[in-house]
């Protein structure tokens, strides 16, 4: 049986891995202590959208922030993955939008709850198309940036990554099996902030790739 193209991980897909504070200045932004391990979370996948597509604002949701990251898709699956083997798994990238209720997210910090619900909403997952490994040869030394409304709000390397690639895919395989068509979003430099219905969000990777989303509220 053939496989499926990858291009079209979102619709396969079955789990979204998300690394919190993973680039130092974000997690002192936001008053964090930076991990000594990664610190993991999961998004489902029918938070996906695509550029053009809006992201909206839950009626629960005061507060939605945005965390521009590169994500990694899995092309070949596996488990307790060595680090020198782990780009043999990876199939490419994607520019990826971690959209957090950070209203939410606060209150389930601060008693000791999971961050499923502030980050688990529909939307809340804006992706790029599929960048082959080839469009994106340094991975580990490339530009994000995001602008709300054409300012500036995150523009930061993927160099600044605490914990890189291959350590990642190492790390996360030891626990879960990563399987084709799986994307692990790789934590976001510093410079998250708010968003508000009628604004309109653009962010890309260098000047590779580029997407956009208009912000609305829930109907």
């Amino acid at each position: 049986m053939a496989k499926v193209d990858l291009r079209l991980f979102a619709a396969f897909g079955r789990k979204i891995v998300a690394v919190g504070r993973n680039y130092r200045e974000h997690a002192a932004e936001l008053g964090n202590v930076v991990p000594s391990e990664p610190l993991l979370f999961l998004k489902p996948p029918s938070s996906y959208i695509e550029s053009g597509q809006a992201i909206v604002v839950p009626p629960a949701c005061a507060e939605l922030h945005h965390e521009v990251e590169l994500g990694v898709v899995i092309g070949q699956s596996g488990a307790h993955i060595r680090e020198g083997a782990a780009m043999d798994h990876v199939g490419g990238y994607v520019l990826a939008l971690d959209m957090t209720a950070r209203d939410i997210q606060s209150v389930a910090k601060a008693k000791g709850h999971p961050w499923t619900v502030a980050k688990g909403y529909d939307t809340f997952c804006p992706i790029s198309r599929l960048l082959m490994k080839s469009e994106l040869p340094e991975p580990q030394n490339t530009r994000l940036w995001l602008n709300v409304n054409g300012a500036e709000r995150q523009n930061g390397s993927t160099k600044d990554m605490i914990f890189s690639i291959p350590t990642l895919v190492s790390y996360i395989s030891g626990i879960m099996t990563l399987e084709r068509g799986d994307v692990i979003l790789t934590g976001t430099p510093a410079g998250v902030g708010p968003v508000k219905p009628g604004q309109r969000i653009t962010a890309g990777i260098e000047d590779i790739v580029h997407v956009e989303f208009p912000v609305e509220a829930a109907k």
